[in-house]
């Protein structure tokens, strides 16, 4: 049985409609009455007693001194990534001089993301569709390490001096339908709304949580991000950490701390900031590692990362980088986009369109980009086409014997290994990737664990040098950056092969 619908007695329906009903047929009229009053019963329960503080309209009436349907209502939206921005703005909005509010909830209302606040309004006079309840909340990350609890659907009741006013904020709720953060304000006049939406979208752009984060820009559901975005925490490089030939790192330190930290002395001379830096070579040589430490360098910046396919999010990530700039823009692996078009089968391949974002940023903007590729050929002709987008073009080499003899003192740090063994890997690994070795020394410490050896010794990087270097292990050499490995040297027992 339908909660609250009404059954009668035969002596009752004589008296509400009368005994001539029973003595001569209804009209279509009469039967059309009474199926719309069925109906009504059904839609609307008839309340218990005391639950007449639970309606919605009721609420905001007694609030409002009006019926709510009578004013006007303002909407402003937001993309799903900014709930924490808005809540923040709500909150700082009403904590200012002489406004106070009361955080109501709503239960219904968010399963009915396609429903305005008008038609909630309507709904809930009408057939008390939505009523009032408790506030729901999403407990959002809002860095690596920290979490934020977002008021994602209440009504704040709000007053100001004499107004009297209602903010509904919903978050997205995808399986709802609704995909955007939205916000209706119901004042009494429709220019106080406008003024309250304008102040919350100032306060949305001043509070954004991301300013100053690592970010990366991807479609997955998984780990801890917020929308689309993936917080990072900023890496601990140094200078010690970083092995390059002699003068390289400075120059791509200049490129992009240096304009950074003389970026006022440029601007009074009318020069431009936006800069773009391409870091190119062969796999596994440290292009990224030498990103992550340009990040680490730049401590107060905003980074979007974005790679391979996630690069046709450039449009969303140089808006962001220009709203909260000094920021850094991080395009990995941009030959694998060099021909590619994106979802929409766009005429341009991606890299086209982000030399477009990048036009679009203005000469004014203190955004660098940060580009890396293996293939530097795929790039050029686009690049060359578009002069002045990449400032500074970089090799990473593969490492000489001096790199390779420092790569292995960096990655077998505390290991104490000794200059014969060091002088042998060097010679024996010429060709090779920073990749390659980090992954030399980890094998090492390997087999010296399964020995149930506390130490690493010669020997043991021996044998996974040789692990390495056999034919069984041609294809992970590949896949460590390494190239010609059909040429590397063998040894005489057949485990290395040259």
């Amino acid at each position: 049985m339908a909660e609250g619908l009404e059954i009668m007695s035969s002596d009752e329906y004589r008296a509400r409609y009368g005994a001539e009903r029973e003595a001569s047929p209804l009209s279509m009229e009469q039967i059309s009455g009474l199926f719309h009053e069925f109906l009504t019963a059904v839609a609307r329960p008839k309340r218990r007693d005391g639950d007449g503080s639970r309606d919605l309209s009721r609420r905001l009436r007694e609030h409002l001194g009006s019926t709510p349907g009578d004013r006007p209502v303002v909407k402003a939206a937001y993309p799903s990534y900014d709930l924490p921005h808005v809540h923040l703005a709500l909150e700082r909005w009403f904590g200012g001089d002489g406004r106070s509010y009361e955080l109501i909830g709503m239960r219904g209302a968010q399963h009915h993301g396609d429903l305005t606040l008008g038609d909630i309004l309507e709904a809930s006079d009408r057939y008390d569709r939505f009523t009032v309840g408790a506030v729901d909340y999403a407990q959002l990350p809002v860095s690596p390490d920290a979490e934020l609890a977002c008021v994602s659907c209440g009504f704040y009741l709000g007053a100001e001096g004499e107004e009297r006013f209602a903010v509904l904020l919903r978050g997205p709720q995808d399986e709802y339908g609704r995909d955007k953060v939205e916000i209706e304000v119901l004042a009494g006049a429709k220019e106080f709304a406008d003024r309250l939406l304008a102040e919350i979208d100032v306060l949305v752009r001043e509070l954004n949580i991301f300013r100053g984060q690592i970010l990366s820009f991807e479609g997955s559901e998984f780990g801890t991000g917020l929308g689309p975005f993936r917080f990072h925490r900023r890496p601990g490089l140094t200078r010690d950490d970083i092995v390059l030939p002699d003068g390289l790192l400075e120059r791509v330190e200049r490129q992009v701390v240096g304009v950074a930290r003389r970026r006022e002395q440029l601007r009074a001379a009318g020069q431009h900031l936006r800069r773009g830096l391409l870091l190119y070579g062969p796999p596994g040589t440290g292009k990224t590692h030498t990103i992550r430490y340009l990040l680490a360098r730049l401590p107060g910046f905003t980074v979007v990362v974005l790679s391979g396919t996630s690069i046709e999010a450039i449009g969303p990530a140089c808006a962001l980088a220009r709203m909260l700039q000094p920021a850094l823009v991080v395009l990995e692996d941009c030959d694998l986009i060099a021909e590619a078009r994106d979802h929409g089968g766009g005429e341009q391949p991606l890299l086209f369109q982000v030399l477009n974002e990048m036009d679009g940023l203005g000469d004014d903007a203190d955004v660098a980009f940060l580009l890396t590729t293996n293939r530097a050929d795929l790039l050029e002709p686009a690049l060359a086409q578009r002069p002045g987008r990449v400032d500074l073009a970089v090799e990473i080499p593969l490492p000489d014997a001096d790199g390779r003899a420092r790569l292995l003192g960096l990655y077998g740090s505390g290991l104490g290994l000794g200059q014969e063994i060091t002088d042998e890997v060097v010679a024996r690994t010429e060709g090779t990737t920073a990749s390659f070795t980090k992954e030399l020394v980890r094998r090492s410490v390997l087999i010296a664990a399964e020995r149930e050896s506390p130490r690493t010794e010669a020997q043991d990087v021996r044998a996974a040098l040789g692990e390495l270097l056999s034919d069984h292990d041609r294809l992970t050499r590949r896949l460590l950056g390494v190239r010609g490995a059909e040429d590397a040297e063998t040894s005489q027992d057949d485990d290395t092969f040259e």
